[in-house]
């Protein structure tokens, strides 16, 4: 087990209804990795992050069992016990959640869309009156430049194509001065030329600055050329955990299905 880790998950089980969407999962994650969560449809990737922001509780453990259940973020709680922790929202300000949809307001610019991620520290109502301090109007812009959707800034969010939110999306997060990205399908509504532009974005953060990034994925390829580390996920279950490289093509059939031979990439693990 490594040291410190920044976020960890233990045995973190999820019900809905007769369905188990998470079943019994530990993680944990060390401080500047990039992980990507693969597995089929299904198999509890977005549940799994979900939980980690305290965006969906896992279920209650067992009497007796307190220990299951448990995330905690930068040694502070998340949740336990089947209830998101009183504290959730300090560990959320060191977290930007990026979804597959974005999370845009639409009828909002780019610049104010990114700026939001300042909220955290300069409270809701100056946020809401555009009335942003210096300090937050030269970090948005910094960040827009970072990942490339400068010139859009004075553009409404809902008039930018699919990768160019989505881009809009990361520099809130870096807005937010979040230590941690988390990234539920980020690619998966983009053209593949925007989706490696995103992809790269993530892998440039998490070399050049030490962001921790956990992505799922439902293209392996990606996860494989981007990532050291890949956790895989079926049924539920956690199935693979380890290095990029130990991922072979037998390993990606059992976790996927026979299916997958008949869809496999080019260049992919022999």
């Amino acid at each position: 087990m490594m040291s410190d880790p920044v976020l960890s998950i233990r045995a973190a089980s999820k019900t809905f209804g007769s369905r188990r969407a998470l079943d019994a999962v530990s993680l944990d994650v060390g401080r500047g990795e990039m992980i990507a969560l693969i597995g089929p449809s299904g198999s509890g990737k977005s549940t799994l992050l979900r939980s980690i922001d305290g965006l969906q509780t896992v279920d209650a453990p067992p009497e007796g069992k307190e220990g299951q259940g448990v995330i905690t973020a930068f040694g502070g709680p998340v949740q336990a016990k089947g209830k998101v922790s009183d504290h959730v929202r300090k560990a959320r300000v060191r977290i930007g959640f990026i979804a597959q949809q974005f999370n845009l307001v639409g009828r909002l610019s780019l610049f104010t869309n990114v700026a939001l991620g300042s909220l955290g520290r300069i409270g809701t109502v100056r946020g809401l009156l555009g009335a942003w301090p210096a300090e937050t109007r030269n970090a948005t812009m910094a960040a827009l430049h970072r990942v490339g959707v400068a010139d859009y800034a004075a553009q409404r969010a809902n008039t930018l194509s699919g990768g160019q939110q989505q881009r809009g999306a990361i520099a809130r997060a870096l807005v937010q001065k979040a230590k941690i990205i988390l990234a539920d399908e980020p690619v998966a509504s983009l053209d593949p030329v925007s989706a490696r532009k995103v992809m790269e974005i993530l892998r440039d953060l998490n070399k050049s600055d030490g962001l921790t990034v956990v992505v799922t994925l439902h293209q392996v390829d990606y996860a494989l050329r981007y990532c050291d580390r890949v956790v895989a996920l079926k049924a539920g279950k956690k199935v693979y955990d380890g290095p990029t490289s130990g991922l072979d093509r037998d390993q990606l059939i059992d976790i996927y299905g026979p299916e997958f031979e008949d869809v496999f990439w080019e260049g992919a693990p022999q």
